[in-house]
């Protein structure tokens, strides 16, 4: 599928819009979609945590800014590049670029300036492995996923959402300067996690992307099958992020919690398989949705609050 926005796609915009330079800090903070950067910051942090060793606090504070600024960097090249779509869809229509408040070009230089100074600083003061892992993270969101994926394959969300899962092996490399199996264990959740949690929000927003030619899986499969893979991950989901428990990552208490919050997961996942009509299948599709948040803060933070424990009782 070819990308629906030009050149003077963006041009038109932009004078429909009366777009003038210079936004607002809070602007450009949007550009940077806080709530996103905000969970990629979480699971960064506890990737650092949980990881054998120790890292000095400077430099473990440098890498978790870096990590935020990274994600903010990927946030705007997003933007940027999707302002076409997002000035059609009721979810992203009062974004700072199709609102006028930032211009495309705007955009686009601070993503790019981001990136680069957020590669540059992690690499240089932390490590190169960990500075290589965040250049690859933004890689993958901007050129793989948005670029490429998105528009073309309703699998976009499935291999895109790798560049979501990365954080915790950033956090993990920088403390020990490579990669383990206990960090890809944590990439994999993330992994396994994403497709359920977005194509829960593409079921109650399918018009959105149907409007704008995106190939989310309800546009192009039907919702029907759209729940039946959300249940599958779901049920592929759950038993993995039990997994930290029975290899030294998680105690008794990520268990529970695991446990717990994955039967709940599962349950509204299979709401969600079975109530197929109307109003009512737009509301268990929002609450899986708006739970699979909370799910995937409930694993990080159980492992989290195990790992600051043991350091205190040390």
């Amino acid at each position: 599928m070819a990308r629906v926005g030009t050149k003077a796609g963006t041009d038109e915009l932009g004078a429909s819009t009366g777009a003038q330079l210079g936004g607002t800090v809070g602007d450009f903070l949007e550009l940077m979609k806080p709530r996103v950067m905000s969970l990629v910051v979480f699971t960064g942090l506890v990737g650092m945590v949980t990881a054998p060793g120790h890292i000095h606090p400077v430099l473990g504070v440098i890498a978790i800014l870096c990590i935020a600024v990274g994600a903010g960097a990927s946030g705007a090249l997003n933007m940027w590049y999707d302002a076409d779509i997002d000035a059609r869809m009721t979810r992203t229509a009062g974004r700072p670029i199709p609102t006028g408040r930032i211009t495309p070009d705007e955009a686009l230089g601070f993503g790019i300036v981001l990136s680069v100074f957020s590669i540059i600083t992690l690499g240089i003061t932390v490590n190169l492995t960990a500075g290589a892992l965040l250049a690859l993270t933004i890689g993958f969101y901007v050129f793989v996923y948005t670029m490429w994926l998105k528009r073309r394959t309703p699998q976009n969300i499935v291999i895109g959402g790798a560049a979501g899962a990365f954080p915790p092996m950033i956090g993990w490399a920088a403390v020990t300067g490579s990669v383990s199996l206990e960090s890809m264990l944590l990439f994999l959740i993330i992994f396994m996690w994403t497709p359920p949690h977005f194509w829960a929000l593409a079921l109650y927003r399918c018009k959105d992307y149907e409007r704008v030619g995106v190939p989310m899986l309800p546009v192009v499969a039907g919702p029907d099958e759209t729940r039946r893979q959300i249940l599958l991950y779901s049920v592929l989901l759950v038993p993995l992020a039990i997994v930290p428990s029975f290899i030294g990552l998680g105690g008794m208490f990520y268990l529970a919690v695991s446990v717990v919050s994955g039967a709940v997961f599962l349950a509204l996942a299979r709401q969600v398989f079975k109530v197929r009509q109307g109003e009512a299948a737009d509301a268990v599709a929002k609450r899986l949705f708006l739970f699979s948040i909370l799910y995937l803060f409930a694993l990080f933070a159980a492992l989290l609050a195990e790992q600051v424990a043991s350091r205190l009782t040390a």
